[in-house]
């Protein structure tokens, strides 16, 4: 082993006290993963569930890399002998040259403490919306929701976003405190429709798809009033009342889950055709275009008043 250590001194110029720093690096770094892997196979092995592997894993991924940094710093710099200097010299140093990597990490310390949002939330921030489908130290992902698809359905594609947004950007999330969103459907009827009759098969049509969620809505606005000042007078299914230039307007507005939308509007659509299809008192309404033709406008006007002449003047000869 000594013979080594002079050959690599001689080849590479290393003394031997960095030799063996590099050493225990090494171990320390082989011991970590080890760790890290054993950790993470328990895990596997043990449950199926999706959001519980991935919590054990980026946790105990954090963990083993702020062990790393903190038992290989020791080893190399042995003046840091206080855990406050060394950090606070490293953030000194990081913030002066990474700026922008600083402004993340603050970010990344930001929702892991104030969790304004957890893998699995849907949640919209600055230009993007998506679900959160992972979280790390420098940046979290989203699965994209919206842009040209309709109904906050996905896209398919990833976003990766700068955990320093958080601080500087608005952020809405879908999913915390209240966990469930108002959806609108509009139905637009003819002004010589049954409208009344149209309102009642409408509500029914709410309630039948969104009236078990108003219970649970109710459990989530208790707690959610713990922490946020969120008051809902009404959670149950309504349908609002209007006038528009083309017709009698019923707004349909319920409560569904971030995730449901669309498929919530497409069954109530689906009942609300079927219903009106059996109601020949109820018509859609919908915008039409009148064209007018001067010339002839004029040669039919002429033609009737021409045509009630000859009606006239027969009735003349008849009585007389």
């Amino acid at each position: 082993m000594k013979n080594l250590m002079e050959w690599i001194q001689k080849a590479l110029g290393l003394s031997p006290e960095v030799q063996i720093k590099i050493f225990a690096s090494l171990v320390i770094s082989l011991v970590l993963w080890v760790l890290y892997s054993i950790i993470v196979k328990i895990v596997w092995r043990r449950t199926e569930n999706v959001r519980i592997r991935y919590s054990w894993g980026k946790t105990s991924g954090y963990v083993v890399i702020i062990l790393g940094v903190f038992l290989i710093g020791r080893l190399w710099f042995k003046g840091f002998q206080s855990i406050a200097t060394y950090l606070g010299l490293l953030s000194a140093g990081l913030a002066i040259a990474l700026k922008d990597l600083v402004s993340n990490f603050a970010g990344w310390l930001f929702i892991i403490s104030r969790r304004p949002f957890s893998v699995g939330d849907r949640i919209q921030i600055g230009n993007y919306a998506g679900d959160v489908i992972d979280t790390r130290v420098f940046q979290f992902t989203l699965l994209e929701i919206g842009n040209w698809v309709n109904a906050d359905q996905s896209t398919g594609r990833i976003i990766h976003i700068p955990n320093g947004m958080v601080l500087s950007e608005v952020l809405a999330n879908y999913s915390k405190g209240f966990q469930y969103i108002w959806n609108e459907v509009p139905v637009l009827i003819t002004f010589e429709s049954n409208w009344e009759k149209a309102k009642r098969i409408l509500l029914k049509i709410a309630n039948t798809h969104a009236e078990h969620l108003s219970k649970a809505a109710e459990k989530r606005v208790k707690e959610a009033s713990k922490k946020f000042m969120i008051l809902y007078s009404k959670l149950t299914p309504i349908v609002y009342t209007c006038v528009k230039d083309s017709g009698v307007l019923l707004t349909i507005r319920y409560l569904c889950e971030p995730q449901h939308r669309r498929d919530s509007e497409q069954a109530i659509w689906e009942d609300i055709l079927k219903e009106f299809v059996q109601n020949k008192d109820i018509g859609f309404a919908y915008p039409t275009q009148r064209f007018y033709n001067r010339r002839l406008e004029s040669e039919r006007i002429a033609k009737d008043i021409s045509e009630k002449r000859d009606v006239k003047k027969t009735k003349i000869k008849i009585e007389s």
